[in-house]
């Protein structure tokens, strides 16, 4: 009996690692595609969540965003208002680098996100400094946006510390 339970183990161990992690060319082909200095042009408002580990809503916000592009070189100016009253501001400087590859910076961003886009997605990577109660931690976020159409984008976003999953962030974004 032993033994059948160490095959049948290894066969679960195996098919485990047959499923990987998606990467931005899995949606190579997917449209439409995705241009960041496009969708992110002028004005635009998001509505979304956080929902923790377990996947219980803790925090609902909306954000008015708007964009703007000279040459390779964006600003995008998000500004939150959470359901609780609070609210918050980031700047994103966005850097068209080719490929559909691309660079941001923002305040509390530590060091550089770094994105890349295939067909209708992007993978954007980065660490956030995010305050809470009366202390900050610096967070990784994996962040996935899909362009549904010339006007819906919907993002989801991993949050860890540590390897640690700490929660989704979900966001569908319009432009007008």
């Amino acid at each position: 009996m032993n033994r059948r339970l160490l095959l049948s183990a290894s066969a679960l161990a195996l098919l485990a690692g047959c499923a990987s992690a998606p990467v931005p060319e899995d949606y190579a082909a997917e449209k439409p595609a995705l241009d960041l200095k496009t969708y992110f042009n002028g004005p635009l408002t998001a509505h979304g969540l956080f929902t923790d580990r377990a996947g219980k809503v803790k925090r609902r916000f909306t954000v008015k965003l708007v964009g703007r592009w000279q040459g390779d070189v964006g600003t995008l100016e998000e500004d939150f208002l959470y359901s609780d009253g609070k609210t918050e501001r980031r700047v994103w400087t966005i850097t068209a680098l080719g490929n559909g590859r691309y660079k941001g910076t923002a305040g509390d961003v530590i060091g550089e996100a770094e994105g890349l886009a295939r067909g209708n997605a992007l993978r954007w990577s980065y660490t956030l400094r995010l305050p809470v109660d009366n202390t900050t931690y610096d967070v990784q976020f994996d962040d996935w946006m899909y362009l549904m159409d010339d006007r819906v984008m919907l993002n989801k976003a991993r949050m860890s510390k540590f390897g640690i999953d700490l929660g989704e962030v979900t966001l569908s974004f319009y432009k007008p």
